[in-house]
Order: C-alpha cells, then structure tokens, then sequence
C-alpha cells in the first residue's frame, strides 16, 4: 500500500478485505487517483482500485442488519469485507461488506419476507428475558428481606430492581449476589441506605471527595442497619 495509506490489518481469515481509505494514494496498476474515503484493496502489496481487484461490480451493504448481512454472505459467489482504520480505538473497524447485487437482492426479499416472524421471535424473547428478571429481583427481594427483616418490602424491592439492572456494573449484577451471598446483599443494602437515607449524594456534589462523603454518613448507615437487622456491623 502506498506510504500515505493507513497499515494493513494482520491476515486473520481468508476474507477478501478492502480498505475505507483516509488519506490520498493511487492504485499500482491503472495509476488512477484515490482521494479520502474511496476502497482499495491490497493484493500482493500493491494498492488496488476496485476496478482492477475486479470487485467493482458488488454492492455496498453497510453493517447494522445482521439477516441482510449473513443471507447475502451465503449467497454473493464472491464477497468482501470492508474496513476502515478508528484513530480512536487504534485499529480496523468493520464497515459492512460488498455482495453481488443479485444476492443482496434475494437477500433483502427474504428478509422482507419473514420480517414479521422475525419480529414477534424478538417480542417473545424480550418478554421471555423480562420474565425471567422480574423473577431474580423479585427472589433477591425476598432474600434481603429474610437477611433485614426491618426493611420496609416496598424498599428491598426497590433495592432488588436497582441492583438487578444489566450492564450496571452493580453488586447485585455479580456471580456472589446471584447466589444471594449473605454479603453482596448487604452490600446492596448499604448503597441503598447510602443514597436513600442519607446526606451522602449532597455531600458529594458538594465537596467531590467519596471517601470524605461516606465517612460523614457512615453513622446514619448503621442506625438505619439496626432498625433492619439487629447487632448488624458497622459499613
């Protein structure tokens, strides 16, 4: 590739890959002029147009409908990848992919035709998946209130709700909580009391030092600790 395009990526497949290019280079065959954001393709270390890899002929499918995608991967006799170069992430970000056009027509008339199927498969699994966590939270509830027993239900089942959230990164997300470890769920708990029963959230706002914050409201945690569960350690 010519020394003003971005490096190639490592060979990892045997997928033919074109490059989004970002800077201006030419192709090493026809010696045609490739402003910012035209493809080439690399073959043999000599940076190639479309017309001369002789992929001029597919059809840009961008990415962001996967059936699309994988139906007219099946079905294009020849394919490629497309990427481009993130100065951001440091590395090669697929675009989408180059299909024959006959494919990704075939392609787009099945999906148009099985839309429907498809769309009530994804109802029924994102009711399936709500299911399935209204049970967990409505499990851990019962399992705080079983460990604090002074804890109002209205509150340990918000407690369970607000810890359960996925992609949270909160403790009622980890392996331990979902277990009901006596631990994570007093963990749970103290955050709980933390924001809820305290003056820590203005605290924080105001001086945005946690540890200076936490101390000021560590013994609001524990007499409201005591009225939940009696003889219960310090946080």
């Amino acid at each position: 590739m010519s020394s003003q395009a971005e490096p190639p990526p490592p060979k990892s497949s045997d997928d033919i890959v074109v490059f989004m290019i970002r800077r201006d280079t030419k192709c090493d065959e026809c010696g045609a002029e490739l402003g910012k954001g035209r493809w080439l393709r690399l073959e043999n270390e000599r940076s190639l147009c479309l017309a001369c890899a002789d992929l001029d002929h597919l059809e840009y499918l961008p990415r962001g409908d996967a059936a699309v995608t994988r139906r007219a991967t099946k079905y294009s006799p020849l394919r490629a990848v497309v990427v481009q170069w993130s100065r951001t992430r440091q590395r090669y970000e697929r675009q989408g992919i180059l299909v024959a056009p006959a494919a990704l027509r075939k392609a787009e008339e099945e999906c148009l035709a099985d839309a429907q199927v498809r769309e009530l498969r994804r109802q029924r699994e994102a009711e399936r998946r709500q299911t399935v966590d209204a049970a967990y939270e409505q499990a851990m509830a019962e399992a705080i209130r079983a460990q604090f027993p002074g804890c109002p239900q209205e509150e340990a089942g918000r407690i369970a709700a607000w810890t359960c959230v996925k992609h949270s990164g909160r403790v009622g997300r980890s392996a331990s909580a979902k277990d009901f470890d006596p631990h994570a769920l007093r963990l749970a708990v103290i955050a709980h009391i933390r924001h809820e029963h305290t003056g820590y959230d203005a605290l924080l706002m105001r001086h945005n030092d946690r540890e200076q914050a936490r101390a000021a409201v560590r013994f609001d945690i524990e007499r409201v600790l005591a009225r939940w569960q009696p003889n219960a350690p310090a946080s």
